[in-house]
C-alpha cells in the first residue's frame, strides 16, 4: 500500500514540475508568445478579408463576364467565345486571364480548351484543359476525354487512350464512362494493342451493358478477340 502511496505522490510531484517549468516558460517569453499570437491572428482576419473583400467580389464581377461568353459558346460563336465581342463583353481567355484566382477563371479554361477543340488547334486546346482544375467530377471527366480527342487528332494515340481511361474513371457513371472506354478501346485498336481494347471493352460489357455502347458491344469484343490471337 506504502509503494502505492509513493508512486502516487511522485506522479503528482512530477506533474507539478512540469506545470511549474511550463508557467516559467511562459512567463520567461511572454513578449515572444504575445507576437506569435498576433501574428496568428492578423494572419486570420487578413486572409478573411482579403476572401470577402477582394475575392468574393472578383468572382461576382467574373461570373457576369461569363455569361455572354457562354452565350456566344452555345450559339457556336467560338471567336466571340474566346475573345469576346470587342466591347464590354470579355472572352473566355481574357476571364482566365483576368480572373485566374476564381472559379469562373478555371472554368473559362474548360471552355477555351473546348474552343479550340472544335476550331482544330489541338494543341492550345491541350493548354487550356490542362488549366482545369476545379473539383466538380462531371467537367473534370469530359475536360479528360476533351484532351483525349485532342491527342487522338495529333495522331499521339498513347497518351489519348491513357485519357480516354481517365476520363471513364474520374466520374463512373452510366453516361461518359462507356462513351469514354469505348474511344479508349478503338484507340487501343489503332495502336494493335488489341489485349488492352478486348480489356475496356469487356468493361463495357460487365459494367455498361444498357448503354448504347454496351448494346453493340459484343462484336467489338469478338473482333478484338481475334485480332489478338
Amino acid at each position: 500500500m506504502a509503494k502505492k502511496t509513493n508512486k502516487a505522490e511522485e506522479n503528482i510531484v512530477a506533474v507539478e514540475e512540469a506545470l511549474s517549468k511550463t508557467e516559467q516558460f511562459i512567463e520567461n517569453n511572454q513578449k515572444i508568445l504575445m507576437i506569435i499570437l498576433i501574428v496568428i491572428v492578423a494572419i486570420i482576419l487578413g486572409f478573411m478579408g482579403y476572401k470577402k473583400l477582394y475575392l468574393q467580389p472578383k468572382e461576382k464581377e467574373a461570373m457576369s463576364q461569363m455569361y455572354m461568353a457562354e452565350m456566344f459558346f452555345a450559339q457556336d460563336s467560338l471567336d466571340k467565345a474566346l475573345y469576346g465581342d470587342g466591347g464590354f463583353n470579355l472572352g473566355f481567355i481574357d476571364i482566365a486571364n483576368d480572373y485566374g484566382i476564381t472559379k469562373s477563371a478555371k472554368l473559362a479554361n474548360y471552355y477555351a480548351g473546348v474552343c479550340f477543340l472544335k476550331k482544330g488547334e489541338f494543341e492550345k486546346a491541350i493548354e487550356h484543359l490542362k488549366n482545369y482544375s476545379l473539383d466538380d467530377h462531371i467537367i473534370a471527366a469530359m475536360a479528360l476525354g476533351a484532351m483525349g480527342d485532342a491527342y487522338a487528332e495529333l495522331k499521339d494515340f498513347d497518351k489519348a487512350a491513357n485519357y480516354y481511361e481517365d476520363a471513364a474513371n474520374k466520374n463512373a457513371n452510366e453516361f461518359t464512362s462507356p462513351t469514354f472506354l469505348f474511344k479508349a478501346g478503338l484507340t487501343y485498336e489503332i495502336l494493335k494493342d488489341y489485349k488492352s481494347a478486348l480489356k475496356v471493352y469487356n468493361k463495357i460489357k460487365a459494367e455498361y451493358s444498357n448503354s448504347a455502347e454496351g448494346r453493340d458491344i459484343e462484336k467489338y469484343i469478338a473482333r478484338a478477340k481475334k485480332l489478338n490471337k
